[in-house]
């Protein structure tokens, strides 16, 4: 299909927006007379169940590769989204046929096949053909989480270069502090348990006593359990099993008598934080630091029990989108909302920064666009537009009110001028949409992320 976006990034003229994509695809369906219903469900384990429905065209032809590109880009969305180990494909056999030769053992989706599936949800991706009558119901709950500030209470964040950590009392910052740590490359969990208690520790000195303990941490975390994290990269799978996947209800039991201790993702909590200090709902948080982290808080306040890892989640349907090079799939999050996509834009812009790590071109393009350089407004200008139109993608699967942008790369003056583009696309394309994006607010800057935090569990 020709897609032709009204504002094209001045730095990836071949951008194709999934938004648009597959807008025009539905559209072509829906004028379709012999178009078909697919229906899928996502489940876990525990019951949890996501439902999507679409209409595909004739399986037949030039139709096969639409209908799949279709398919395949809405189901690896919804994986990372809302996460599950099983897909359940009603109305069509040949699509759950496909879906079976990619998220497999030696398909192009291996690294989604064994990442979700096993380290997350402790079996590999399995997909099965149903009939409709056998869907499950959609089922997911939120959990209800946060806004909790009475009594005396700890927050922290771990995070790749310090641990945060604060002591609050009914909502209010009593002592605050950040301690150096080099997590990456530990392999002793010893190292990893004693930094984390050492941290509780120094917060608790500043409290009468402690009622409850919330944090937050870059992985993902599943009932207060760690089940993959970068911070634990050079601990083995055999010990993150053993022990740092439980570090948490551990520590609980056996160091803090077993008060309300909860732990979620960084970006959950950031995401709460934003929807505290500005007191509204419908909160989607996109970070654009080392890679893309995302939270979501829904309407009703809630965080939802979902991945929102949208670093993998695709948002560019171009045969030349840039490749990620850990799950080697094309067009995702990853690539175009954070530092590697300076870094990846950079050399059209004019830069040359070959063999520089990317915090450090980030810096760079970062000095050029304070200089008034024209080659690192391009930057962010593009960057601008890829946001805008992935805003109007994220609005098909999120109920968002407020988009909080931060991270790295929101800072400085190129951070002004992606949001000026995301707004001007979204204007142009979307009028439609009522979506406000929003920066943190320097309270929330300095302690949100650790109130926020403290204020997950509820007391007994």
């Amino acid at each position: 299909m020709n897609i032709q976006p009204k504002i094209t990034p001045v730095l990836d003229p071949g951008f194709v927006p999934a938004v648009l994509w597959n807008q025009a695809f539905e559209a072509k369906a829906a004028a379709d007379p012999a178009s078909h219903q697919v229906d899928i469900a996502l489940t876990r384990n525990d019951g949890t169940c996501f439902r999507w429905s679409g209409k595909l065209l004739p399986h037949t032809g030039e139709n096969i590769a639409l209908n799949e590109t279709y398919v395949e880009r809405i189901v690896k969305f919804l994986l990372w989204q809302k996460g599950g180990n099983i897909i359940l494909v009603a109305g069509d056999d040949a699509i759950a046929d496909m879906l079976a030769s990619r998220y497999c053992k030696g398909g192009i989706r291996e690294f989604d096949w064994d990442f979700i599936g096993k380290k997350i949800y402790g079996s590999p991706i399995e997909v099965k053909k149903v009939s409709v009558e056998e869907l499950p119901e959609e089922y997911s709950g939120s959990m209800t989480l946060g806004r909790n500030l009475d009594g005396c209470r700890i927050g922290f964040d771990l995070g790749g270069s310090d641990r945060k950590c604060a002591a609050v009392v009914n909502g209010e910052v009593v002592y605050s502090e950040e301690v150096v740590w080099d997590p990456y490359f530990q392999k002793d969990p010893q190292y990893h348990i004693d930094g984390i208690q050492d941290s509780l520790e120094r917060a608790a000195a500043h409290l009468p006593r402690v009622d409850a303990i919330g944090g937050s941490s870059a992985g993902v975390i599943i009932n207060s359990e760690v089940r993959t994290s970068s911070l634990f990269r050079g601990v083995s799978q055999e010990d993150i099993e053993k022990t740092l996947g439980k570090v948490f209800r551990t520590l609980q039991k056996e160091k803090w008598n077993n008060i309300p201790f909860e732990v979620v993702n960084d970006g959950e909590v950031t995401a709460l934080a934003g929807a505290m200090g500005m007191n509204d709902n419908a909160v989607l948080g996109v970070a654009m630091g080392t890679s893309e982290a995302a939270g979501y808080v829904d309407p009703e306040g809630h965080i939802k029990p979902w991945l929102n890892e949208l670093a993998f989640a695709p948002v560019d349907y171009s045969e030349e989108g840039g490749v990620d090079e850990w799950s080697k799939d094309m067009g995702v999050g990853a690539l175009y909302f954070s530092q590697q996509a300076v870094a990846r834009l950079a050399p059209r812009a004019g830069f040359q920064f070959e063999g520089m790590p990317f915090p450090e071109q980030l810096k760079k393009v970062q000095a050029a666009m304070a200089e008034g350089d024209e080659r690192a407004r391009k930057i962010y200008e593009t960057i601008g537009v890829h946001f805008g139109y992935a805003i109007a993608h994220y609005a098909r699967f999120y109920d968002i009110r407020n988009l909080l942008f931060l991270g790295r790369v929101a800072s400085g003056d190129g951070g002004q001028i992606i949001i000026d583009k995301a707004e001007e696309v979204l204007r142009t394309e979307f009028p439609e949409l009522k979506i406000q994006l929003r920066v943190p607010d320097e309270k929330t800057k300095r302690h949100g992320q650790a109130v926020a935090a403290a204020s997950l569990p509820a007391l007994s």
